[in-house]
């Protein structure tokens, strides 16, 4: 039996799922949504299913089997939920448009490794690898010149 499968946890579970049935909604027909380039509709659909697939990983990685510990259980579920936030900030900075937004995802990247790195320190895990977070993501389809400045030994 999972940790899922109490109550609380369980009403937790469905309203990520729900929530991410709606973003699944608001994605239905990109066509729909102003744009006039094939290419934007391209990437925002690249974007939604990198950005599902990081969802799925995160929900399916959360769902542990109770060991006893609260602490160690804690940190199993929560160092997915963290990596599924730094794979959606990905996604955003690969495909994203403002600037802000943007910013707040390298942010988020940042701050998610840091506290994940915390978290297993805390219950003496050994430390994920390190490298340095990613500052800037280009589509795997973008041309070469929009990668000008960035650092192709960059680790991601």
């Amino acid at each position: 039996m999972t940790i899922w499968s109490h109550g609380k946890s369980s009403a937790f579970a469905a309203v990520m799922l729900a929530a991410a049935g709606a973003c699944t909604a608001f994605a239905h027909d990109p066509s729909q949504h102003g744009h006039s380039s094939t290419a934007a509709v391209s990437q925002e659909t690249t974007y939604w299913t990198e950005n599902n697939a990081a969802m799925e990983r995160m929900m399916e990685k959360m769902e542990i089997e109770p060991t006893g510990d609260v602490d160690r259980d804690f940190v199993a579920m929560m160092t997915p939920h963290h990596q599924g936030a730094i794979d959606m900030a990905l996604a955003v900075l690969k495909y994203g448009r403002n600037e802000q937004l943007k910013r707040l995802a390298q942010e988020i990247i940042v701050e998610q490794q840091q506290e994940i790195a915390a978290m297993k320190l805390a219950i003496g895990d050994p430390l994920p690898p390190s490298g340095p977070a990613p500052t800037q993501v280009a589509p795997e389809n973008a041309p070469a010149e929009s990668m000008q400045g960035m650092d192709p030994d960059m680790k991601m």
